[in-house]
């Protein structure tokens, strides 16, 4: 092939894809147009579409207006019939209400009246009642506080004199300082009031004061019980003297504090002369008393000074105050009661045994008097009886009740039968 050919197949062929490429622009163009037009067509078919559906809603619309509009009027209509109904039978019933009130008014204004006037009659009789019992009442006080004050005068006067007494007490205390100041004086008063304490408490025969051991020692009262105790020493002596140092208002610290080692001192001595001396074995019982005849002391020794205490009961001695020693003293006493009791058992016994034959011997005699008495009782009632009977028919005589065709002989037979009588009651 030449070259020549080749130019011209290209030309075809260049003119060919023209034509072709026209043909197609063509038919894009056409189809381009087609579509618009189609879309043109929808538009418009919409838009007729649209155009009716508001035609239609809009004719609806103005139906369902109507329709409410006249609904409403309706029921507006109704409403105002039924308001001016509601108002007619308000106003009536406002009327009728307001005619029954004052009725009502009329007659309760009237009962109000009544009733005050009742009230204020109570009231007055009320107040007059409660003004004469004020008045009473008034007097009543006045006179019991006349009472109360006089009362009270005398009691004043009363509390002078106590006070005097109080003075003159305060002197006597003062004395008893001094007098148990002195070791003898004190030793003194111990044995004095531990007399006093054992007198008040004990039978004569249950202790001894001032009595000698086998020892030789003597001590201020022994106490005799019955055993197994035996025999109970009491020491009435008490050293004081560091006491009173640790109570001294001029004392300092260091002094008090000496004066309470010193007096915890002076009571183990004390104890250990009291076991030393009055506890004798086979003679005395196994513990001693030591009195204290002072009570604050004795407060003092259990509240301060608990290891004395324990050291005296070791050694088997008893610290005891006057209140204590009375407790003592009637337990002693009731031992003693008991023994004695025990002693006169057999006696009791028999006189026990006399007593319940002697009862036995009441118990039938009291039998018997109820017997007779109940005998004496059944007789009384019969004899009632029969005296009603007779007094009855006496009335019937007097009252000319008898039937007069009865014989005087029956007449007479009854009389009799009354008068016998114990089968008729």
């Amino acid at each position: 092939m030449t070259e020549s050919s080749s130019i011209y197949i290209l030309l075809i062929l260049l003119v060919f894809l023209c034509i072709v490429s026209g043909v197609m622009m063509a038919q894009s163009r056409t189809v381009a147009l087609t579509v618009r037009n189609l879309q043109q067509a929808l538009e418009d078919k919409h838009r007729a579409m649209l155009g009716d559906l508001h035609d239609g809603l809009t004719r609806q619309g103005d139906r369902l207006g109507a329709q409410v509009t006249e609904a409403g009027d309706k029921q507006r209509l109704s409403t105002a019939e039924e308001l001016k109904q509601t108002r007619d039978v308000l106003h009536a019933l406002r009327l009728t209400l307001m005619q029954e009130m004052g009725t009502q008014r009329e007659a309760m204004l009237e009962r109000l009246s009544a009733t005050t006037e009742i009230l204020n009659t109570k009231i007055d009789a009320r107040l007059g009642e409660i003004a004469g019992k004020v008045n009473e009442r008034l007097d009543e006080g006045f006179k019991k506080t006349n009472e109360t004050f006089v009362n009270v005068m005398t009691r004043l006067a009363t509390i002078d004199e106590a006070q005097k007494k109080i003075e003159s007490l305060t002197g006597s205390v003062v004395s008893l300082q001094e007098l148990l100041g002195d070791k003898r004086a004190r030793g003194a008063f111990g044995e004095v009031q531990l007399e006093g304490l054992v007198r008040n408490v004990l039978p004569s025969n249950a202790y001894e004061m001032q009595a000698t051991l086998s020892n030789g020692t003597r001590v201020d009262c022994v106490l005799r019980l019955p055993p197994p105790t035996g025999m109970v020493a009491v020491d009435s002596k008490f050293p004081l003297e560091n006491y009173h140092r640790m109570f001294e208002p001029a004392a300092n610290d260091v002094e008090r504090a000496l004066a309470q080692k010193q007096f915890r001192l002076d009571i183990k001595k004390h104890v250990d002369d009291i076991a030393r001396k009055y506890i004798i074995a086979g003679e005395t019982a196994d513990g001693a008393v030591m009195f204290v005849p002072a009570e604050a002391v004795f407060a003092e020794i259990h509240a301060h000074h608990a290891e004395t205490v324990e050291y005296a009961m070791a050694k088997r001695v008893w610290i005891v105050s006057p209140t204590t020693l009375m407790a003592v003293l009637n337990t002693a006493r009731a031992v003693l009661k008991d023994v004695e009791t025990r002693k006169q058992i057999h006696v009791i016994k028999e006189s026990l045994a006399r007593l319940s034959v002697e009862f036995g011997r009441f118990d039938e005699r009291m039998k018997d008097l109820a017997k007779h008495i109940r005998q004496a009782y059944d007789d009384v009632e019969k004899v009632q009886v029969t005296s009603g009977k007779i007094s009855q028919r006496f009335a019937q005589i007097e009252g000319v009740e008898l039937d007069e065709e009865e014989p005087e002989t029956a007449k007479v037979l009854k009389l009799e039968k009354l008068g016998d009588g114990r089968d008729g009651a």
